[in-house]
């Protein structure tokens, strides 16, 4: 236990535990490697872009981190759970619990309402709130439209509902796949400012996979991915209106 002397300052708590840690992953397509030595630390709170040329993996990486794919190589511990050492069953539990998915193909389903759409992770869980449902469309500006079905929205509008979708359980981890691909740069600002607000509102930890430079410069941190692993990479200056 850390202590301090009469006087002076008390001694800085020690760091969180990160809410993701990958170790040296791997991963091939038959005999074609995809990516090696890929490491990683998120802590909560933060918020990082990762870049990389199309073809190198950055989806699949994600898949990996989800455990919705396996590597060849490495490992991932996701809110102190190693996914290597868990079978099906736990690993869709763990997702259902700590992980917030959003796409760029929004994949908000047609037939339910703007509140029904969000309120799916709780019904998963078992949990179901309808307040915490309408607190985080009040919080992406869509507490008006909640019985509107998908095709009465704008795409900006259907990217707050996956948002909204990804972050009302409370997952420590969201994981963004090109969030802003299919909007305008207007409303692509505003929907990574809402995420931006999700992570730090809720303490969790975002990924973000993007080929923006808009969008990478709203990053707390910028990583580019490469056949051997990830490498830091200054943030892109803002671009100008």
């Amino acid at each position: 236990m850390a202590t301090s002397t009469p006087g002076s300052p008390p001694a800085a708590p020690p760091p969180s535990p990160p809410l993701l840690e990958v170790k040296g992953l791997a991963r091939r397509h038959g005999t074609v490697p995809v990516f090696r030595g890929v490491s990683l630390q998120l802590r909560a709170g933060e918020f990082v872009a990762l870049l990389g040329e199309s073809g190198v993996g950055k989806s699949t990486l994600l898949n990996v981190v989800a455990g919705l794919d396996r590597a060849d190589e490495g490992e991932v511990v996701l809110s102190g759970q190693p996914l290597g050492s868990m079978d099906d069953d736990a690993r869709a539990r763990l997702r259902r619990q700590a992980l917030g998915f959003v796409f760029q193909a929004f994949h908000v389903l047609p037939h339910l309402s703007v509140a029904e759409n969000v309120a799916l992770p709780l019904l998963l869980l078992g949990a179901p709130d309808a307040r915490r449902v309408e607190e985080v469309l009040r919080s992406v500006g869509l507490a008006e439209l909640a019985n509107r079905a998908p095709a009465q929205l704008s795409g900006g509008q259907q990217q707050r509902v996956a948002i909204a979708r990804a972050v009302v359980h409370r997952p420590a981890l969201i994981l963004a796949d090109e969030p802003t691909g299919n909007l305008d740069p207007a409303t692509a600002e505003r929907v990574l400012e809402v995420v931006r607000q999700q992570v730090r509102q809720a303490g969790a930890a975002c990924l973000l996979v993007t080929h923006s430079q808009a969008a990478a410069a709203q990053a707390d941190r910028v990583l580019r991915l490469t056949a051997d692993g990830l490498h830091d990479e200054p943030p892109p200056r803002p671009i100008a209106p």
